[in-house]
């Protein structure tokens, strides 16, 4: 009841707002001249015909930072110019190179509106006005922070939100005061290499659907070097089609030759497959993806390029989580990066926005509660002899270790009175180095005694921690002190056994990143596994 009353004053206060507003900015058009029509009707001035078409469309994010744009220029109109009118709808049109969709923004009808005609009533152009300030703040929002809410998706989800209607129409201000209104509109967009690289293989990946994009390798049994016939022929015509192979072969086309043993390791690199260079089953099936489902996954890894842009500093330690690796980067450039295990799909990596607080050497492991939860009491039900196999001790509020033979682990549910602990250790879950990190889901990077993992192409193995596969050599960096934390001083320090929280000098934001697909400055594509299934639903949002 007090939901639906709330619901109602929100309704009514956004639809009293828009009536003042269109009450005071008539009442300050007041004093302007109204113009004589054709047929002798005086009509209203132009300014006045915006108020009012203004105050007609619906409260909302959108519209409100159209009507605050007018209201802070004294609804002069924007669009009296014609060459101003097709630099927009050349602008939208050019959002297709930015896999969005022009029709978001009214191509139909910012196309149709466009041409002036004799005699227009201050009405019509008002309406036109609105339309193309409208399609202008939409896109761009859209360019500049995305198109689909990045919360609807992700629960975890902690990035900076959108800024407030102000801030939005100063944006969009900025914009329109711009020399170049497609220059202007197109720096919106990412100012990252990896989204200029993304959007120019977005092109390359267009161009090859209008050519027909590959041939589809025909099933059968794997292919390696020194096989021939017609299958190793489609197989060169697919690696030709993509760019991961250079030369035709000529005569040999049909001939499984070094030339194409080194083509498929580069794709199978390049596509998160152990690079064998022979063609199997998994090979196969990532070859015959068709061209246009790899220019939908490049549309969605752009999108989420534009969700965290904002957010992106000089210095970031970046875990990009479906590509299983880290990169350090100070003052725009990397200068380290490794190999990294992620969570498994029953235990996802959240994309998150975070920094690092301090490092924890030699670390305990104080059971977080999922795990808790669902490994560590089940496992206890099963086996009395569950938590001794595993180094885990059950420890009290107060840190006294308790006997678990005397919990009624059948009865546990809800919440849970004790903390389980694994003490520190080169064999402990999280080997001997813990980032700490701030956020509340108790995710973090860690060490791991489990290295054998690393070796693996796909990587997701975790309960959603990131384990890094050279800590120290991260550590040393982070703590930016060669005098006191040289990486022999490292090393003695964790070879006390003692643990040990060590501050960082570095201010250093990390973000954990989804993409499914990324490119270099090459030109060379990369196509990730979809290891969590994150795609479908940001592409059906994208398409809505």
């Amino acid at each position: 009841m007090l939901n639906d009353v709330a619901i109602g004053l929100r309704k009514n206060f956004h639809a009293l707002r828009r009536i003042v507003l269109c009450g005071l900015a008539l009442a300050g058009l007041a004093g302007q001249a109204w113009a004589q029509g054709d047929n002798g009707v005086v009509l209203p001035s132009l300014e006045q015909s915006i108020a009012r078409e203004l105050s007609a469309r619906p409260a909302s994010r959108e519209w409100d930072v159209v009507r605050t744009t007018y209201e802070r220029r004294g609804f002069a109109p924007i669009w009296v110019d014609a060459e101003r009118r097709s630099a927009l709808i050349a602008a939208v049109e050019e959002s297709r190179a930015d896999g969005l969709e022009p029709a978001d923004y009214g191509i139909a009808q910012l196309r149709a509106s466009a041409p002036a005609r004799p005699a227009e009533d201050p009405s019509v152009v008002a309406a036109r006005e609105v339309l193309f300030t409208g399609s202008l703040a939409k896109l761009v929002r859209h360019l500049r922070y995305g198109k689909v809410d990045p919360r609807s998706l992700h629960s975890m989800w902690n990035f900076s939100p959108l800024p407030d209607t102000g801030a939005l129409a100063a944006q969009l201000q900025g914009v329109l005061d711009g020399e170049s209104l497609p220059a202007a509109v197109a720096a919106q967009a990412p100012q990252v290499d990896a989204y200029r690289n993304l959007r120019a293989a977005l092109a390359r990946f267009r161009e090859l659907e209008r050519a027909g994009g590959w041939v589809r390798i025909a099933a059968g049994p794997s292919l390696s070097a020194g096989d021939r016939g017609p299958r190793v022929a489609a197989l060169r015509a697919r690696l030709l089609a993509s760019g991961d192979l250079a030369t035709p072969g000529g005569a040999n086309g049909d001939r499984f030759d070094d030339a194409l043993v080194s083509a498929v390791k580069r794709f199978q690199t390049g596509h998160g497959l152990d690079a064998d260079g022979a063609v199997g089953k998994a090979t196969l099936e990532a070859l015959n993806v068709p061209v246009t489902e790899r220019i939908s996954r490049i549309r969605a890894n752009l999108e989420r390029w534009r969700w965290v842009a904002a957010d992106i500093d000089p210095d970031l330690l970046l875990v990009d989580v479906a590509g299983f690796r880290a990169e350090l980067r100070l003052a725009n450039q990397p200068v380290w990066s490794t190999r990294v295990v992620v969570g498994r799909p029953s235990r996802e990596t959240p994309s998150l926005l975070d920094s690092v607080q301090h490092l924890v050497l030699n670390p305990k492991w104080v059971v977080p509660p999922t795990i808790l939860r669902e490994d560590v009491i089940p496992g206890m039900r099963r086996n009395p002899g569950y938590l001794d196999s595993h180094r885990l001790r059950l420890v009290d509020r107060s840190g006294r270790t308790v006997d678990a033979s005397v919990v009624d682990w059948a009865g546990q549910g809800g919440s849970f009175p004790y903390q389980v602990v694994q003490s520190s250790g080169a064999d402990g879950s999280l080997g001997q180095i813990k980032f700490a990190l701030g956020n509340r889901y108790s995710i973090y990077l860690h060490d791991t005694p489990s290295r054998a993992l690393f070796n693996r192409a796909s990587r997701a193995y975790s309960s959603g921690c990131v384990r890094v596969q050279n800590p120290q050599e991260l550590a040393v960096l982070l703590l930016d002190d060669p005098t006191q934390w040289s990486p022999e001083a490292l090393k003695a320090a964790i070879a006390t056994g003692k643990t040990r929280t060590v501050p960082v000098n570095r201010d250093i934001t990390v973000m954990l990143l989804y993409y499914t697909a990324d490119a270099d400055a090459s030109g060379a594509v990369h196509f990730r596994k979809d290891i969590y299934g994150r795609d479908a639903r940001l592409l059906s949002a994208l398409s809505s």
